[in-house]
């Protein structure tokens, strides 16, 4: 039996689906942005005094050999992987490899997709030793800290007893105060920051890097799943976030920082003092965020234009207010679209995030999303295809709404999956493509695609590098929108 080093762990971030089809996905080339769940474990975990290495396949695809490597060389005790539903079978396949390199590795899942399914996956996929729901870092720091034999006492924990009996400890009640974490563990990257890209024509300078403020929303859209942090929201203080940008700037030479909150501007308070943090103390950086109409006004677009906001992105769904009322709350298109005014009027860019196949959809309201995104001061366009994930409200019953092929694999937001009553998938794929053409083929998007060879030269210089794979990809979709 080979001695493995207890208290030692590889974190592994999925790929997701083949690699060679890695090296020309369109999709993956325009956005590689850096694991921050799994870094932030990794430190949490170093702050514990547990030995942590991490590999993200998403950004080196061909990571296999290096999974193998530290497996055979380190032997640690653990492996663990974080995986979203599309990423959750390479995980299974990973997790495989990784037992039949040393059979008494313990496996641990965790992400959203196992802590919406809990029990289930133990059950299916006997490769996998425990699955961590809800917030990782502590559950699976007692878990590594403590005996394997005795497991009932460490909260959010699923396993398997030595009867086969799969048990599951219960969510834990006391959540982390943010502050108290350290910041991600960027380092454990290879090639971080230069090797991770913010989406083209998303930023103005680079290197770039995304962070998370926040955990949990306060909102219950159909289509969102809240199995890991509910319907709680915590947040950073201003202190902190402000350091942790220092933190990015100075260590890492970080131009441009993509704030993945669900809610950024949700507790004004906070941001308010952050932004004037970034207006006295200026780091020469500007940022992303993403706003709820809500939970935004003049005054406030201002102070975070004078901090460096470059873009904020806005969810708006679909333009059609009664589909709309079906999905999520607080549903008024007109002061959604007066609130777009103020973000441009303030001298931000607003990116819109459109959805379309919802339950419900219909081509008259594809017309109106494109309608609606015609007549606002909307610059960029980021429509998804809608996907029901395991933990959302609207999985339950997704099959009475229209047809669904659940597979995993393709579950990421860029594929039609789920058809609701009505439509067909050619006529979704025909409304997809037409979405994104008209968009982009109107002068004006056109001339601000132009200013991009001065506002975010990188970006012409990643794009004219990858041309050839972007003309393959605009090809393989008109005919996909011609089928």
């Amino acid at each position: 039996m080979t001695s493995l080093n207890s208290n030692k762990i590889l974190l592994v971030h999925p790929l997701g689906y083949r690699k060679e089809a890695a090296r020309k996905d369109i999709s993956r080339i325009a956005n590689i942005i850096p694991p921050i769940g799994l870094t932030g474990i990794a430190a949490y975990l170093e702050k514990r005094k547990i030995n942590t290495s991490v590999i993200d396949c998403y950004a080196r695809p061909d990571s296999d050999r290096l999974i193998h490597d530290y497996i055979s060389i380190e032997k640690p005790a653990f492996i663990g992987l974080s995986c979203t539903t599309s990423t959750f079978l390479d995980g299974v396949r990973i997790a495989e490899m990784a037992k039949s390199i040393i059979s008494q590795i313990q496996v641990v899942f965790g992400g959203a997709h196992v802590s919406a399914l809990k029990e289930r996956v133990l059950i299916d996929y006997p490769v996998i030793d425990f699955t961590v729901v809800g917030e990782g870092e502590e559950t699976l720091a007692e878990l590594i800290e403590n005996d394997t034999d005795n497991l009932s006492s460490v909260m959010g924990l699923i396993y398997r007893e030595k009867t086969g009996a799969i048990c599951f400890t219960g969510r834990r009640t006391n959540s982390l105060d943010l502050d108290s974490l350290p910041f991600p563990a960027y380092e454990k990257l290879d090639g971080f920051p230069l090797g991770y890209r913010a989406p083209l024509f998303n930023y103005p300078k680079a290197p770039s890097s995304s962070c998370i403020t926040s955990r949990g929303c306060p909102y219950a859209c159909s289509y969102c799943d809240r199995s890991v942090f509910g319907r709680s929201f915590r947040f950073n203080s201003a202190e902190y976030m402000y350091e942790h940008v220092r933190y990015l700037n100075e260590r890492f030479g970080v131009r441009h920082i993509i704030f993945y909150d669900d809610q950024f501007t949700f507790k004004r308070e906070r941001v308010v003092d952050f932004a004037n943090m970034m207006i006295n103390r200026p780091l020469g950086i500007s940022f992303n965020c993403v706003v709820r109409a809500e939970h935004i006004d003049y005054d406030l677009l201002l102070m975070l234009k004078e901090a460096g906001c470059w873009m904020i992105s806005i969810g708006i769904e679909t333009g059609d207010e009664n589909l709309l009322s079906q999905h999520r709350q607080n549903v008024d298109l007109t002061f959604l679209s007066e609130k777009i005014k103020l973000i441009k009027k303030a001298g931000i860019r607003t990116k819109g995030l459109f959805m379309i196949g919802l339950p419900g959809e219909t081509e008259a309201a594809i017309n109106k999303s494109m309608e609606y995104v015609f007549s606002n001061p909307i610059d960029e366009l980021n429509v998804t295809k809608f996907t029901p994930f395991p933990g959302s409200p609207i999985y339950e019953n997704i099959h009475e709404m229209g047809e669904f092929n659940e597979d995993w694999e393709l579950m990421d937001c860029m594929n039609f999956l789920f058809i609701p009553k009505g439509m067909t998938k050619d006529q979704l794929e025909e409304l997809f493509n037409k979405f994104y053409r008209k968009h982009f083929m109107r002068p004006k998007v056109l001339f601000e695609y132009t200013s991009m060879l001065w506002r975010s030269p990188d970006s012409w210089v990643r794009f004219m590098r990858n041309l050839p794979d972007f003309i393959k990809f605009v090809i393989s979709n008109k005919r996909l929108g011609n089928s």
